[in-house]
């Protein structure tokens, strides 16, 4: 997934933003959607899209605390998660130099 926002811990990168991907891959048991094939046996890409989208609305000054809370708004929505695993990278960072991107990866079982 692709956004435009405004993390960062330097005042221009709040005001100014710039590019993000998230990554985020869930895990689920997903028989009984499987074999029904209906889509309210199972988590739906559309909602968990949606709730991405609007964390990342939400200022952060740092990448970790994006990921965080993006972890927590899905446990919260989709209780049926067993894990989650999220990437946020930000493209093209103010660190001095050309650098393509910056990333985070954060699992949901190495924050209990």
């Amino acid at each position: 997934m692709q956004f435009y926002a405004f993390h960062g811990c330097f005042v221009e990168e709040q005001v100014v933003g710039t590019h993000f991907q998230v990554n985020c891959t869930i895990t689920t048991d997903c028989k009984l959607a499987a074999s029904t094939d209906d889509l309210t046996k199972t988590i739906n890409y559309q909602e968990v899209y949606v709730l991405i989208k609007q964390t990342m609305q939400q200022t952060s000054h740092l990448l970790e605390n994006v990921a965080y809370r993006i972890i927590k708004v899905l446990q919260n929505a989709f209780p049926m998660i067993t894990e989650i695993e999220v990437e946020v990278q930000k493209m093209n960072p103010p660190l001095g130099g050309k650098i393509e991107n910056v990333a985070v990866i954060l699992n949901s079982n190495e924050l209990k």
